[in-house]
């Protein structure tokens, strides 16, 4: 997984920039505030999430990691696909996003386009529990420690699994989890496994 770029802005144009790293021109896919803090010939990081389909690799870039865990996080979602959680970035800074899912506001997650009431509640439902108490970001702690979920879901994908396969493992071990305090994550990492295995 790419994590992050650092280098040269190259290019700003329509939905992407594009940074020169080491010689090599990446384009990455941004939301308008994203692009707005770029300039071309100036330096920039980008926290980026690499999203791999059969026929495309897309390199998603934010400003901050909190967003761009944000936007892996609201993937796990059914139904959310990268273009969807981008959209909801680009509508929403990640602090509103957490705290619209946290208490339920339908109202402020349906001005997102391409997503209605239905959409929303779904969001609620799945990912209320994932986004994190208060001063979390993006199911990010305050002391910048990924989510138990999240570190296992980048294990699971590490270890060969898919990202869909990783994304229900981590809901079925957080439905045992059933609200009780998590253990530490690498009892929760083997639980995944256990019902991957089980699932094959």
């Amino acid at each position: 997984m790419i994590a992050s770029v650092r280098g040269t802005v190259a290019e700003v144009a329509g939905d992407r920039a594009v940074i020169e790293v080491g010689g090599v021109g990446l384009a990455v896919t941004c939301t308008p505030a994203t692009l707005a803090t770029l300039s071309v010939g100036a330096q920039a990081r980008l926290a980026t999430s690499l999203v791999v389909r059969e026929d495309s690799l897309t390199l998603y870039g934010f400003a901050e990691d909190a967003a761009r865990a944000l936007f892996e996080l609201l993937q796990t979602a059914s139904g959310v696909g990268p273009r969807l959680a981008q959209a909801v970035l680009a509508v929403h800074q990640p602090e509103a996003v957490r705290r619209a899912i946290a208490s339920a506001d339908i109202a402020t997650l349906t001005r997102v386009p391409g997503i209605g009431k239905k959409g929303a509640e779904r969001l609620v439902l799945e990912l209320r529990d994932r986004v994190g108490p208060a001063g979390a970001q993006g199911g990010v702690s305050a002391s910048g420690v990924a989510s138990w979920s999240e570190q296992v879901r980048q294990a699971l994908v590490g270890l060969g699994w898919t990202a869909a396969q990783a994304d229900t493992a981590v809901t079925d071990v957080a439905e045992q989890l059933d609200g009780q305090p998590a253990p530490p994550v690498p009892v929760l990492l083997r639980r995944a496994i256990a019902l991957l295995g089980r699932a094959r």
